[in-house]
Formats: structure tokens, sequence, C-alpha cells
């Protein structure tokens, strides 16, 4: 391990101000920019003033330790690199940045598209309209107009970056700089495409057929690689998301992975029984009335929901009866009405809290009906 003291040229209690001196002294005399071959001992010089200015580091140092955690010879250089750049600019071997690309890549891009329940639950095919960035026909995205192309920048001579001389402590410094000229690309568009004004790409609106899964609901997204904006000088398209929004249905609902909806039936079918007609998205289904059948009753057509995402199974339709009680009865309805309260002996009836008796077949029935 290295003698830090030693590397500085400082005894064992010198004082920070003194080793703070000392690596002035010697970042001056090694600096690259001043004297060059050097860039060894400067970075030992470094290492040696980042551990011996830390008080916790130098503590560490003189009871044994590497005071950096790993030592200098462990390959742990995050602090002297942070150090040389701040000091010097532009990392180790003083080279200048690169010129930035106008090639870049496009931005994501978010719609929403509005489907119907049948779609939600069996998938299909959607054509949506979308108005996003499209690379410049004229230009194909080079942003100059045709038969011209991009000039050098005279300014950085198509680096992109400006050198300048700051005086410091301990010398004169070298910093990179954007060069205002270009915005650091290095060349400069003089004769821009009269279409896209230099910007290599358009807005344009174009038709996208969307194959939409089966079994989608609110709020899921769908990725389309490459759909979204073109990037600035023709770059590659970003991410077109589409985010699915279910438009209601008149007559089913949603429940997870099943669907719902509500029959009314007379209360004569409810009481005599019957057989009754649904439209449902698989067909007619016939639905059986069993005579006696309660209002709220919950009739269950297995696979016939909404499709598992991602699975292809069905869940179930989930029919809720309901009875109907006739709001306007002639005369002759409610005679007869009158008579059969009274053949069941119902013309002063008892109101019941609860629900009516049931036998307990009937009840575990209804309970798995309903689920």
């Amino acid at each position: 391990m290295s003698d830090h003291y030693a590397t500085l040229g400082v005894e064992r209690d010198a004082t920070p101000d003194e080793i703070k001196k000392a690596y002035r002294k010697l970042a001056r005399k090694l600096h690259p920019d001043v004297n060059p071959g050097h860039e060894t001992e400067f970075k030992e010089v470094a290492v040696a003033y980042e551990i011996l200015s830390d008080p916790n580091k130098r503590r560490n140092y003189d009871l044994g330790g590497s005071g950096s955690g790993q030592g200098f010879g462990g390959g742990d250089f995050g602090g002297f690199s942070d150090l040389f750049e701040t000091f010097f600019g532009g990392g180790m071997g003083g080279g200048r940045p690169q010129p930035a690309s106008r090639r870049r890549r496009g931005k994501d891009a978010l719609i929403e598209v509005e489907i119907d329940l049948e779609t939600a639950v069996f998938g299909g095919t959607e054509t949506i309209e979308i108005v996003t960035a499209e690379a410049c026909g004229t230009c194909d995205g080079e942003g100059a107009r045709p038969g011209t192309s991009a000039e050098t920048c005279s300014l950085c001579h198509g680096t992109g970056s400006i050198q300048q001389m700051t005086r410091t402590l301990l010398g004169q410094m070298v910093t990179n700089q954007t060069c205002n000229n270009c915005g650091g690309y290095g060349t400069r568009i003089t004769d821009p495409c009269t279409n896209c004004g230099g910007d290599g790409r358009v807005r344009a609106e174009r038709s996208l057929p969307v194959r939409v899964p089966a079994g989608v609901s609110d709020g899921v997204r769908i990725k389309l690689a490459g759909q979204g904006e073109v990037g600035p000088g023709g770059g590659p398209a970003g991410d077109l998301y589409l985010e699915i929004s279910v438009a209601d249905h008149p007559v089913f609902t949603r429940d997870g992975d099943h669907l719902r909806c509500t029959l009314t039936v007379p209360m004569t079918a409810a009481a005599l029984g019957s057989a009754v007609r649904l439209e449902t998205f698989d067909g007619t289904q016939t639905i059986e009335i069993e005579a006696g059948l309660q209002s709220g009753t919950v009739k269950r057509l297995a696979g016939l929901g909404a499709t598992r995402l991602r699975h292809g199974s069905r869940g179930d339709l989930l029919v809720t009866v309901v009875v109907q009680t006739p709001a306007k009865l002639d005369s002759r309805q409610r005679e007869l009405l009158e008579q059969l309260a009274e053949a069941r002996d119902e013309v002063e009836p008892e109101a019941l809290v609860g629900e009516p008796s049931k036998s307990r077949f009937s009840r575990i029935r209804e309970r798995f009906a309903g689920r």
C-alpha cells in the first residue's frame, strides 16, 4: 500500500491546510495539460489527497486501513474520477465529448380506445385513427432541403463542443462546453427542408388495425412496439400504448370473469312455471322458470361469461330473475286474484320477517346458484 503522506510530501501530523497546500502544488506540476505523461503520478497524488483530506478516511488509514474502504490497489477509483473531473473536466485522458446525434428515438404515446363489451369478451380487430409524428417524405428524415446536406460547424469544427480556458488556483484549466453555434451536433442545417422545417418529421394521420385480445377490461394497456412518434432526424419510433375503455352494454354488465343480467318475468309465469328465451353473446338461450320461483333467484349459465385474459377459459352468465307484480288490474283480473287469495287463505295475510322457511336442501341449492 502506498504511503499517502510520502506521496504528498508531508509529515504524518500535517494539518489539513498543509495537506491541501501540498496537493495544490503537486497538482499544478503534474496536471496532464501542463505536464503530459504524468497521469499515473497525478492519480496517486489525487488519491492521497482524497483520503488524507477526509477525517474519517485519514483516521482509518492511520490505523492501518486503506482509508477509502478498498485501498488504492483495490481498484476503487470512483472518488478519484469525480475529483479529476471536478478540477479538470472531461475525465481521464482529456478526451473531448462526441457530438450529439440529430437522429434520436421518438417519444412513446398513450391513447384511449373504447371497445364494446362483446369485443372485450371475445376479442377482435379494431381500426383506430391516430395523429402522430411521421418521417418527412420530402427529405427522408434528414432535415435538409433535398439536394443539400448539413454543413460542418465552423466554430467547433464538427466536435459539438468548444474548449474554454479558466484560470484557477491550480493554474489554467480546460473545460469542454456545448457549442452554442450548432447545439452540440457538430453540424448545422443552413438550408432546411421546407416541408418539415429541418426537424425531419411531420404530423400525419394514419389508420392502424389493432388486435384486441379476448378478456381485456377497463384500464388494460396494449403495447404496440415501434408505433409511437418517429424521432427527430428520422430516428426510430417510440412505442404506442392503447388504454382500453369498455363501453356500457344495455343488457349485460361485467363482474370479473362473469357477466350479469336481469330477466323480468310475470308473476303468473313464476307461479305456474314457464320457459323464456334470452339473447346472449352466444346466441339464444332458454331459461327454465320453475313453478314457484322467487324474485331474486339467480340462474347460472356456465361458460357464457367473459373470457379470462391469457387463459382462454370463460366465466359464467349469471341471470337474476325478477318477478313482476302487475301494477294495473281490470275488474276481471282483480276478481280472479281475490278468489286466489281467498283459496290460499291470504285475504288477511301475516307479514313474515326474514326469508320464508325453506328446506335445508333448497337453501343450499340457492346459495350455490348465486355464486
